[in-house]
């Protein structure tokens, strides 16, 4: 089993897990409904997508 020969310093060590931390999850606001939509996508609630309907919801006054 490797064994490394010196005790890798407090910065060294810091400094490789600086690429570890958690970023948020980017988010975007639907410019139809304002719900929050992950970006590039469809809203779901809507269906719109760059301000095109893209896919037709049903609202309860249609059933």
């Amino acid at each position: 089993m490797a064994v490394p020969f010196r005790k890798v310093s407090k910065t060294r060590k810091r400094m490789r897990r600086a690429h570890n931390a958690l970023e948020p999850k980017t988010v975007t606001v639907c410019p139809n409904c304002g719900e929050t939509i992950k970006p590039h996508r469809v809203c779901k609630k809507c269906g719109y997508y760059k301000k095109e309907e893209v896919i037709k919801k049903e609202t309860r006054e249609e059933k």
